[in-house]
């Protein structure tokens, strides 16, 4: 199988991003750390992280809890995030066809469903999240008309996004590079605003007794270590594409930073913000402190979903490829845009849709932990980092990385139900019971994540070299003599 894209000019040359799954050749791979820094400032540039900080405020922390807790939390996060994204560097390849080492050539479709289908309501609801703080927005500014105005932003929010996405790589790194640096400087007129006109309260009422404990692990989840967890799945697509020569340093500490400083921050301002009693409605907290800058505000609303959306969008069609989807990349990017503009339609119509849509959505991000668990003990202490990127891409009845590999999936079924039991989410009928005995501790990404990855170092050396080696024979038998690609 030819793994060489048809042009052979460098990738910044192209314009147009032609790329699928397969391994990006060196001659293609130009996006400096610079670049990767850039690109997940913007996907984390997300005004629901203003929420997600005051939600701490609301849970009964004070500001220095919560502070505390989206520090170290994040510091976890980054940290993990950071690892996964040099998958990606080392390999040239896109994350869920690197699942096929951990879960078999057709086993890794599992994930890869639940990557392509997530997607399309995160967009739905990033873009939804943003209609009210841009509304009030351009209220302060004069401009009434609610209902058409969310309409019409919408669609054309909607259609920028599919636009750079479906574009590829190229537009996205692109879109971040130029727009970011004035986006982090109104972020700063905003944070100096919000620190000077709202009176912050840093202790508060916070104690230290067990449901204040459970309210730290909840938010430890949400836009803690969770939130570097929910981008796991998309961080190999991106650092595929930076430089060879770029060492593993640069590039874990320019996705970690990208990873980092935007959340942080955010959840920083949202919690300052309330802990002064301006409340968690994002409506609100706009009106009520970055009125008197309702311009800039709203450009950076209206960035915000669209530098997130173009990343998972992106993410999303290669997923699709990697289920042996034969379309084009752009062609499914857009219609993943035209699906979550779908969801969009009924956000709009029913906001308590909406809001309960959203917190199913929360509570099925329970799967990427114990995934992440698996995918960690594969590629970096059973495989050391070694990849045959052709066996990758080789049928799923010949590679030798296996058609299904039962010790990746057992262990990933281990880790769901892991992650269930000390899930603490919105969701009724989706609450663990050991999370609701423990009073509402909410321990999901940390039990997911420990009982996945030690299953499977536990389970892979009594099966899986097994499922290789049969691949292998079957590969022998049926294409000898036929060259295979070099490790990487």
């Amino acid at each position: 199988m030819s793994t060489e894209p048809q042009s052979a000019l460098p990738e910044h040359q192209i314009g147009f991003d032609a790329h699928g799954i397969e391994p990006v050749p060196a001659a293609h791979r130009t996006s400096t750390a610079a670049d990767q820094f850039w690109i997940w400032t913007g996907a984390n540039i997300a005004p629901i992280n203003w929420v997600l900080g005051a939600l701490g405020i609301q849970l009964g922390l004070s500001l220095l809890q919560t502070l505390a807790v989206v520090v170290i939390g994040n510091l976890l996060g980054a940290t993990l995030f950071g690892v996964f994204c040099l998958m990606g560097h080392r390999t040239g390849v896109p994350q869920m066809v690197l699942c096929r080492l951990a879960f078999g050539r057709r086993g890794a479709g599992l994930p890869a469903l639940a990557q392509v289908l997530m997607p399309m309501g995160w967009v739905a609801t990033n873009t939804w999240i943003v209609l009210d703080l841009a509304v009030a927005a351009l209220e302060r500014m004069g401009v009434h008309g609610s209902t058409e105005l969310k309409y019409l932003i919408a669609a054309a929010v909607m259609v920028l996004q599919v636009g750079i996405a479906a574009w590829g790589f190229n537009a996205i790194r692109q879109f971040e590079r130029y727009t970011m640096p004035v986006i982090l400087a109104i972020m700063v007129l905003m944070t100096v605003l919000a620190f000077w006109r709202v009176d912050i309260v840093w202790h508060g009422t916070g104690t230290a007794d067990a449901k204040t404990f459970a309210a730290m692990t909840q938010l430890m989840t949400a836009i803690g270590i969770g939130w570097g967890i929910s981008w796991l799945v998309y961080a190999s697509d991106y650092t595929r594409f930076a430089k060879p020569q770029l060492s593993a340093r640069n590039v874990f500490g320019a996705t970690f930073l990208g990873m980092f400083v935007p959340t942080v921050w955010l959840a920083l301002l949202g919690a300052a913000i309330a802990s002064g009693g301006a409340g968690s409605d994002p409506a609100q907290l706009v009106v009520a402190t970055f009125g008197v800058m309702a311009l800039p505000v709203l450009i950076l609303l209206l960035h915000g979903p669209i530098a997130t959306n173009i990343v998972v969008i992106y993410s999303a069609a290669l997923s699709s490829l990697a289920l042996d989807i034969r379309w084009p990349r752009w062609t499914i990017s857009v219609i993943s845009g035209v699906i979550a503009s779908l969801i969009l339609y009924l956000f709009l119509q029913s906001g308590d849709f909406a809001h309960t849509f959203d917190s199913f959505m929360v509570a099925l991000v329970v799967w990427i932990s114990p995934w992440a668990g698996v995918t960690l003990v594969d590629f970096f202490m059973i495989r050391g980092g070694r990849v045959d990127l052709g066996e990758l891409y080789a049928p799923p009845e010949t590679s030798r990385y296996g058609n299904v590999n039962w010790a990746g999936m057992l262990s990933f079924a281990i880790g769901v139900v892991a992650a269930w039991l000390f899930q603490m989410g919105t969701i009724e009928v989706m609450k663990g019971p050991l999370a609701l005995w423990a009073g509402g501790v909410d321990l999901s990404w940390l039990t997911g994540m420990v009982a996945a990855g030690a299953s499977y170092a536990v389970l892979y050396p009594l099966c899986g070299p097994a499922i290789e080696n049969l691949g292998s024979r079957s590969k022998l038998g049926s294409l000898s003599g036929e060259a295979k690609s070099t490790s990487v």
